[in-house]
């Protein structure tokens, strides 16, 4: 019998955060199977350890609908269960370093991330799903498309309010997200120098939303230093979830001597 543990990632309480599903000893699993056990278990991601992968752990990610390359949420909330210390996870999208302090704070290092232009046409159709105006983006904050592991594009609203009456056309994001090869879309409001309040979109993973996205929080701290918009040497702070009854908590890292985006937040298991 399979063992699924239920953690939440981005809260040390497990009625906020992001759920995840985890299973630490996934090697007799098939693809099939570990698809199935997602769907099940029902969260937006559930993390699969298949096994020792050289120095590390060969770990899997999938939502109730697909499998995804990389995922923060289930990686702190992995690496949280397998306890403190130092974990290499080796992914679908590369090699992701995570350190489990001993109070339960898990910080990840992504693979190198990059952000490329979104095309006029793109911008369209998404502000068209998610029912929006281009008069409602932030121009200090453009729109782009961010790599930290996972594909995300970045929208940026200059209204809070934008932001909390999230309303989109659910079967038309889906097909621009599919065809596109996105995998949330990571909608800001800038709310401080160093603060940003989130919500993310999910409907390729079977889900309406995240409420924690650690692969969206990474390309966005990529985003954030490729366009000048932090310095060097910075630290960022997300709120997600609130919106959704799940308050969530992400810091972003950013320094110079590391090319990856650090992503750190608590986790804690969920009572059974």
């Amino acid at each position: 019998m399979t063992d699924i543990a239920r953690y939440v990632a981005f809260s040390s309480d497990p009625s906020g955060g992001n759920p995840a599903g985890v299973v630490l000893d996934a090697a007799g699993l098939d693809d099939d199977q570990m698809q199935k056990i997602a769907a099940e278990v029902g969260y937006s991601e559930t993390a699969f350890v298949t096994g020792p992968a050289g120095a590390g752990l060969r770990v899997r990610y999938f939502s109730p609908l697909a499998e995804v390359p990389f995922c923060g949420h289930a990686t702190v909330a992995t690496a949280v269960a397998l306890g403190p210390g130092s974990h290499l996870f080796v992914t679908n999208a590369g090699e992701v370093p995570v350190v489990v302090s001993t109070d339960g704070v898990a910080t990840l290092t992504s693979v190198d991330p990059h952000v490329t232009d979104l095309a006029a046409d793109d911008l369209a159709a998404l502000l068209g799903a998610l029912r929006w105006d281009a008069a409602d983006l932030d121009e200090q904050l453009p729109a782009r498309v961010a790599y930290a592991g996972a594909y995300h594009p970045i929208l940026a609203v200059t209204s809070r309010k934008r932001l909390a009456e999230l309303d989109y056309d659910v079967p038309a994001l889906k097909a621009l997200m599919t065809s596109r090869g996105w995998t949330t879309i990571q909608l800001v409001h800038r709310t401080a120098e160093d603060a940003f309040d989130v919500r993310n979109p999910f409907p390729i993973g079977g889900v309406y939303e995240d409420p924690a996205t650690g692969a969206a929080a990474a390309a966005f701290g990529g985003y954030l230093r490729a366009l000048g918009l932090v310095g060097a040497d910075a630290t960022v702070h997300l709120r997600q979830g609130d919106d959704m009854g799940r308050p969530s908590r992400l810091t972003v890292r950013l320094t110079p001597d590391v090319t990856g985006v650090r992503v750190s937040g608590p986790g804690a298991p969920i009572p059974e």
